[in-house]
């Protein structure tokens, strides 16, 4: 195995919510309030459609895509969803530095470099172009049996939701996540930094149509019959904890410039609607708020 190269499970296709647009010759994402799912292949248009879109969009028989049938390729929270804060180089989308929030790895020209950074300026955490990063690996359709699909977000809601889902549905079913029925859905929501306008999050539910009851038995179920056929999920998930470790970032070269465009210029950190600039809800000044209470306390 080279030294120094993360090993990451094989990526058959993509999971966005949104796209990159070009306006006045620059090219900028675009969000949107539905799943794509795509190859790794642009043409002028964007990226390609995944087969595995329209058989969703058909299955569910929506207009739009927000609920995905998906499988976890792991047991363990940790490899199905890697998340970290991560210092982005804005022309080249390089990450520069990545933390957990108690020590952070820089790169230097001495080489790489690590820091205790909870409470210390120098950490990754508190620079600019820092954003949590998340990578979500999920299998969908019966296509590979060890390819994934990635989701990837900067989004604090999508991670903490996920995060969250992970960890609790791997002690109610055993530690087993990787038989476990699930779908990934698209949630919205407003809040007051939002003005009002809906962001999208990313949540792990239970399949539709199952009773959480229902999907552990599933699970242990299809967890008993692999192993009876002799299938090692753990020596599975050993093999991608050692092949994430391999190395201190995760990205490929060839995926550098996709992660700058896709997030850098981005939102802060959430998946908010497409909505023209000229019809985006506008602060309301301090004036104008204590004129309203005047007027409504007058009537």
């Amino acid at each position: 195995m080279l030294k120094g190269f993360a090993i990451t499970p094989p990526i058959v296709g993509r999971i966005s919510i949104g796209r990159v647009v070009e306006k006045n010759g620059k090219r900028l994402p675009e969000k949107d309030d539905q799943f794509t799912l795509t190859t790794q292949v642009q043409n002028h248009d964007g990226w390609m459609l995944h087969p595995a879109h329209e058989a969703e969009l058909k299955r569910t028989q929506a207009a739009k895509l927000r609920a995905i049938q998906i499988m976890l390729p792991f047991n363990d929270p940790d490899l199905n969803l890697r998340a970290e804060y991560v210092q982005f180089d804005r022309e080249t989308g390089r990450p520069m530095a990545i933390s957990d929030g108690t020590t952070c790895q820089r790169r230097t020209t001495q080489g790489m470099e690590t820091i205790t950074c909870a409470a210390t300026q120098d950490c990754c955490r508190r620079q600019a172009n820092t954003k949590p990063y998340g990578r979500l690996y999920v299998k969908i359709g019966g296509e590979d049996d060890l390819g994934v699909f990635i989701f990837r977000t900067t989004s604090y809601n999508s991670i903490r939701t996920l995060a969250a889902r992970l960890r609790y549905y791997a002690a109610v079913s055993g530690g087993r996540l990787a038989t476990l029925p699930l779908d990934l859905k698209l949630r919205g929501k407003s809040t007051t930094q939002s003005y009002r306008t809906p962001i999208y999050y990313v949540d792990l539910v239970i399949r539709d149509g199952m009773t959480l009851h229902e999907a552990i038995q599933e699970t242990r179920r299809a967890d008993a019959e692999r192993q009876a056929q002799g299938f090692d999920q753990a020596a599975l998930d050993e093999a991608a904890r050692l092949g994430f470790g391999n190395g201190s970032f995760e990205e490929t070269e060839d995926d550098l410039p996709t992660v700058a465009e896709e997030f850098f210029p981005g939102s802060p950190g959430d998946e908010p609607a497409s909505i023209p600039h000229d019809k985006q809800p506008q602060p309301r000044s301090l004036a104008d708020k204590l004129k309203d209470r005047t007027e409504k306390a007058a009537a």
